[in-house]
Order: C-alpha cells, then structure tokens, then sequence
C-alpha cells in the first residue's frame, strides 16, 4: 500500500456520506415516506411493548408472541412490496400480504381482550382504533395501486420458440 492511497477510504466515505445527504435533501421516495409504513412501525413498538408489559407472563410467549409477529409483518411486507414496486403484480401481493396481517393482528389483539389477558381498555380501544386505521389505509393505498401504478413491462415468454423441431 502506497502513499498514495492514503485517505482515499476518508474520501470514499465523506463522498458517500455527502451523497445521501443529497439524496435525502432531493427527496428521492423511499419506503420511510410512505405514511402505511410510519404507522405499521409504531404499531409494531406500541404492540411489542404492551406485550411485554399488559399481559400475564404466560401470554408474553403464546399469544403474545403471536400478535409481535404478525404486527411486524405489516409493516415488513410494506417493505418487501416497495422493494418490488417495479414490477406491479410484486407490489400488489405485498401489499395484500400486509393487509392480511393487519387482520391478523386486529383477531389476536380482539381475542386477547376478549379472553382478559389485556385487560387495560383504554389501551386496547388506542391500539385497535390505530390498527384499524391502518387496515383502511392499506387498502385505500392498494386500490389505488392497483389502478394507478405503472410497472415495468415483461415480454411474455414464447414458449413455442424453445421447443426443439426435432420431435418424432
């Protein structure tokens, strides 16, 4: 390693820290800007959190188990349907993959209400009218993708062009 080679990892780095802030200052979209996403992830801390302080210790590793999954998984199929928004079909199945754990989350948060393992009502009616809202809102930004989104065109694959012309 030569002397010329000094501080070029410093550049490297200041260029890369340089060019997000610029990135972030143009207002380039990612899954961080999308107000589902911003919901879903303080659902998911609201949810882990009163599993770990609202429910009886048995319930921290059944049914509290249960519902911290699939209230993360709203808001990682959110992630995974955006990664995939070129491709429109991707995006879609994400986005109903979110919605239906959305439902999922609302039946274990509903049953563990029911039940009186959360028994706190004025937290159950926040984390519920919330989740609620999110259900909506999920769907509004799929229907709306749906009929809105543009992705990239695949040719369909001609599958009679691959067959050999050498058959009996």
């Amino acid at each position: 390693m030569g002397p010329w080679s000094e501080g070029k990892a410093e550049r490297r780095l200041s260029y890369s820290v340089e060019a997000a802030t610029a990135i972030r200052k143009r207002g380039v979209m990612s899954y961080r800007n999308l107000e589902i996403w911003k919901l879903a992830r303080d659902l998911s801390i609201d949810v882990h959190q009163m599993t770990l302080t609202s429910l009886p210790k048995f319930e921290t590793y059944e049914q509290g188990a249960q519902i911290r999954r699939s209230c993360k998984s709203v808001r990682a199929n959110i992630v995974e349907g955006y990664g995939r928004r070129r491709y429109k079909h991707d995006f879609i199945r994400f986005l109903c993959y979110a919605e239906s754990s959305c439902d999922e989350t609302i039946d274990h948060l509903e049953t563990l209400f029911e039940t009186g393992s959360l028994t706190d009502a004025d937290l159950y009616e926040r984390i519920h009218g919330r989740l609620k809202s999110l259900a909506k809102m999920i769907n509004r930004f799929l229907s709306s993708v749906e009929k809105k989104h543009i992705s990239v065109r695949e040719e369909p694959l001609n599958y009679a062009s691959l067959e050999s012309n050498d058959g009996p």
